[in-house]
């Protein structure tokens, strides 16, 4: 497989998920929202550096996959704000011990769905002018 195809395998993905985190949205599943578009956004940035010849990613941070994307498009450093809150709901969305009283999911709001719905949709955005067929 070549590092493009294995790029848009990642992407591929990452579309998938971007569509999950907005059903979510529209049945009022913020936490999930949240969680999706984490993982939209972190799906995308490991295909555009699978593209990119890289093996081995291991994190699930957005931030670190932008600073390493930056290293080869510098356009990819304007997003790090983004990824510092998509990275926030990686792990705060889904364990109900993160939040100091209940479930995750009662900490989760509309507000906080769209916002990282939206940096998602950017980051991804971002990808898909780097990944084509």
């Amino acid at each position: 497989m070549s590092n493009l195809e294995e790029g848009l395998r990642w992407l591929d993905q990452a579309e998938a998920d971007f569509k999950t985190a907005k059903d979510c949205l529209k049945d009022g599943n913020f936490y999930a929202c949240a969680f999706f578009a984490q993982q939209s956004a972190e799906k995308a940035l490991k295909g555009f550096l699978y593209s990119k010849g890289y093996r081995a990613l291991i994190t699930h941070s957005v931030t670190e996959l932008l600073e390493e994307a930056s290293k080869i498009e510098k356009g990819f450093g304007r997003f790090v704000d983004c990824g510092r809150e998509l990275d926030r709901h990686y792990i705060g969305s889904r364990y109900p011990n993160f939040y100091p009283k209940g479930p995750a999911y009662k900490y989760y709001t509309e507000e906080i769905a769209n916002r990282c719905l939206n940096y998602a949709e950017s980051i991804l955005k971002e990808v898909k002018k780097f990944l084509r067929k």
